[in-house]
């Protein structure tokens, strides 16, 4: 795996230096929920930054809560719900140490979280938190770089598929993984994985 400075984003949002932030719904979301025709129900979006995936998800009748690293973000994301009226709730907080004892949601939303860990402890501990919270036959929608694209200038962290798959099947049965673009609106958007799997009982 090539080597990259470790992601701040406290740091980056600090600074303003976010680039994954669209200032919308995110169009892979909002596909993958149509396609596999998932309903409204209890939903933690992990890494929710200014609450765009959030405030959209309410919006359809999800109940959300939101979490990120850094508290600029969920000021932000506060913010924008209760201008949009919508019923989020937000929280400060570092999902590696975020483990649950009760399963809780129904849906988990990850739109480029995962792949931002290096290390493979940190890996299994972010799947083990998913897992720790979701209820059994829930599902996690994860969109991660897709390492089959080579890039020269800068971008999101990258995964392969096989990699992807080693570490996920122990705990999630696959649904998907469907090389596609970060935001399907761009031609020029980065490469990424979108995936979806179900917690296996």
């Amino acid at each position: 795996m090539t080597e990259r400075k470790k992601i701040s984003f406290k740091e980056r949002y600090e600074t303003g230096q976010t680039p994954w932030e669209i200032d919308r719904v995110d169009s892979n979301l909002v596909i993958m929920l149509t396609e596999a025709g998932i309903k409204p129900c209890k939903t933690l979006d992990i890494g929710c930054g200014t609450g765009n995936n959030s405030i959209w998800l309410a919006e359809q009748g999800f109940e959300v809560t939101g979490c990120d690293a850094s508290k600029l973000a969920i000021d932000k994301a506060m913010e924008k719900s209760n201008q949009a009226g919508t019923e989020c709730a937000f929280f400060e907080a570092d999902f590696l140490k975020e483990k649950s004892n009760t399963p809780l949601y129904s849906l988990l939303i990850d739109r480029g979280c995962f792949h931002c860990f290096d290390e493979t402890s940190e890996r299994q501990q972010f799947i083990d938190n998913c897992f720790s919270m979701l209820k059994d036959g829930g599902l996690w929608i994860s969109i991660i770089g897709n390492a089959d694209e080579k890039r020269q200038e800068q971008g999101p962290p990258q995964m392969s598929a096989a990699e992807i798959a080693t570490l996920i099947e122990p705990h999630f049965e696959i649904i998907i993984i469907e090389s596609g673009l970060f935001d399907s609106n761009l031609d020029n958007a980065p490469r990424a994985w979108l995936c979806l799997f179900r917690k296996r009982s």
